[in-house]
């Protein structure tokens, strides 16, 4: 049993550490809200500050929304930083700028403490099944000595290489998710307003090469008009201003991940940050003056 810190207990936290717990360990939990009271009912203790979970756990998890909140958890006032000794091991599973973690790393390193970056993809849903992919920056030492948690949270594991090369593809995933989800939206509305029933489109295609895990969950969001979030819009929007903020930096074009980008914010500028990344497609259906399908119960 090991002793392990989390702290981000969300949409994507609350659940991955409810599978650590499933699997014997003993969790030490912070969050800027009351904890699921699952957790504590099953024996998690609350701390007061990430110093505190920092002092008392052997492995700490971080999983919150973006670079500043990270560098809050760690390094701010009773940060993570301020509690740690020797030996013990970070591990930050969210999702932010792969420059930015690599200097997180070295100051964890210079207290004497392993640093992983391992941020995840597979959404709400991966998160409750322990199917997400995890993709890890950090020291094969460090990987090997944390797989196990890993293993009880997802299913493609991958030591991708050093600091920061976790988070690099990330950013690679979430272009391609993107872009797929704009591909799968203009290929329906397309159907649709062609005629088509837009649900039997998504069956058919679903048996040919346009075939993908974005036509199967997110077509079916579309079709269905089930925008509640397993991924919201603005973290997505976050993610691809990461990729455009480091082609930048690299000298590299991303035309159509700029297009997903406007798109988003198209979204956000409507009212519809907080819905799921595949509601997308309504800035594309706002712009053709027409949508996919209607909702069920209109």
């Amino acid at each position: 049993m090991a002793k392990v810190g989390f702290i981000g207990l969300g949409i994507m936290g609350a659940p991955m550490a409810g599978h650590l717990q499933a699997g014997g360990h003993k969790l030490y939990l912070h969050d800027q809200k009351n904890p699921p009271f699952e957790l504590i009912e099953g024996g998690a203790t609350v701390c007061t500050s990430g110093a505190e979970v920092a002092k008392r756990a052997d492995i700490i998890i971080i999983m919150v929304p973006d670079t500043p909140h990270v560098e809050a958890v760690l390094f701010g006032e009773n940060g993570v930083a301020s509690g740690l000794s020797a030996g013990k091991t970070v591990v930050d599973m969210s999702s932010i700028s792969p420059i930015a973690t690599k200097g997180f790393a070295k100051k964890i390193n210079e207290l004497g403490c392993q640093y992983l970056d391992a941020p995840v993809s597979g959404g709400e849903v991966g998160a409750k099944a322990a199917s997400l992919t995890i993709m890890v920056g950090g020291s094969e030492g460090a990987f090997n000595d944390v797989k196990p948690l890993f293993e009880l949270m997802g299913k493609n594991i991958t030591l991708v290489g050093g600091n920061g090369d976790g988070q690099t593809t990330k950013v690679a995933n979430q272009i391609i998710v993107a872009l797929n989800i704009q591909a799968v939206a203009e290929a329906l509305l397309f159907a649709s307003k062609a005629g088509a029933d837009p649900a039997r489109v998504r069956q058919a295609l679903m048996g040919g090469f346009a075939a993908s895990r974005i036509l199967e969950v997110h077509g079916e969001r579309m079709v269905k008009r089930t925008f509640n979030p397993g991924f919201r819009i603005e973290l997505h929007q976050k993610d691809l201003n990461l990729a455009l903020q480091g082609a930048k930096s690299l000298g590299v074009s991303l035309p159509n991940t700029a297009a997903a980008q406007e798109l988003m914010n198209a979204c956000a500028a409507n009212g519809m940050s907080g819905l799921d990344h595949s509601a997308l497609c309504r800035a594309i259906e706002i712009m053709s003056n027409h949508e996919i399908a209607k909702a069920a119960d209109a």
